[in-house]
């Protein structure tokens, strides 16, 4: 159960000050934003959101003009709802307290970072800030994620499950997620637990591709320790660039081949993996985490291949 611990560092009394001040802060703008009964223009709507059980909040939204801003770690907002920015917030299936699971998730390696809890004024601050933001029980009172530490969540999409009764924050971490300085706030295999092994923050909940590159990065480790284990492939390429650099060239020519040869897909699939796992070890070589190559490709998204290549040069 996640709990708003950003504030759990520094001088008590400033804190509290702090606190008491955010809270005079938002009180004041929804006040104002009441009062004022202005609304949002909308050029286009997408219709019912009855007609969209699994959907993308941001997409939904993205005709609202919302402007905010974030000054001195504290979220200002200037908007009211427009009834139909009314009515999708309707949709979500808060419970009796108002609140739904709030997921988030790495836009780039999907890892599964934290869960807290949002309601409706959480939710419209995510899409108006694009900061991961929660509503913390302890404190009844909102809170985003990296308010103190700085390691705030880029949200750059909200997804509802198909009962509308939790979300998902889709966005990239500034930093750690989890207050003790791990990558995500799950790093306790339950199997490990069954088996009498210790939590291992560098033991995340990880699918096969980073458990993959957690296994290569070891082996680097290893070899930076000089430690004397039993012979291993990733060790011996790690410590021979030109083996390394020929075998990617073999994998690469005998995946194409797969196609020019017409050979069965279960070839391709078998040569693929054979050429990630020793492109995966050049990366390690060279220092660079995987998710690096993703987020180029993400951003890469909304180019055509031509225009990427020419804004290289």
């Amino acid at each position: 159960m996640v709990k708003a611990q950003e504030m759990c560092n520094g001088d008590d009394d400033y804190e509290i000050g702090v606190f008491i001040h955010l809270k005079i802060l938002r009180f004041i703008s929804e006040m104002l934003c009441k009062a004022s009964a202005c609304f949002l223009n909308v050029s286009s709507w997408p219709g019912d959101c009855q007609r969209y059980p699994l959907c993308s909040l941001t997409t939904q939204w993205r005709h609202l003009k919302v402007s905010s801003s974030i000054v001195a770690g504290s979220l200002k907002k200037e908007f009211c709802m427009d009834p139909k920015f009314k009515s999708l917030l309707d949709c979500v299936k808060w419970d009796d307290k108002g609140l739904v699971v709030a997921i988030a998730q790495n836009v780039d390696t999907g890892a599964v970072l934290m869960q807290g809890f949002a309601n409706r004024e959480a939710l419209a601050s995510t899409i108006s800030s694009k900061k991961a933001t929660f509503y913390s029980r302890s404190r009844s009172s909102l809170w985003t994620k990296g308010e103190s530490s700085r390691n705030f969540i880029d949200v750059f999409d909200i997804f509802l499950d198909c009962d509308r009764d939790s979300i998902i924050y889709l966005g990239k971490p500034h930093g750690p997620a989890c207050h003790t300085g791990a990558e995500t706030c799950y790093y306790t295999s339950i199997f490990d637990i069954i088996g009498d092994s210790q939590a291992n923050k560098e033991q995340l909940a990880s699918t096969t591709l980073y458990a993959l590159e957690n296994t290569i990065s070891k082996r680097k480790h290893e070899i930076e320790m000089e430690v004397n284990l039993k012979p291993s492939w990733t060790r011996k390429l790690l410590l021979d660039d030109e083996l390394l650099c020929s075998k990617i060239r073999e994998e690469a020519d005998e995946l194409a081949r797969t196609l020019l040869q017409g050979e069965d897909s279960s070839r391709t699939v078998s040569e693929m993996g054979d050429l990630l796992y020793h492109a995966m070890v050049l990366l390690r070589a060279k220092g660079v985490r995987f998710e690096e190559v993703l987020e180029v490709l993400r951003k890469r998204f909304s180019l055509s291949g031509i225009e990427e290549k020419n804004n290289r040069s």
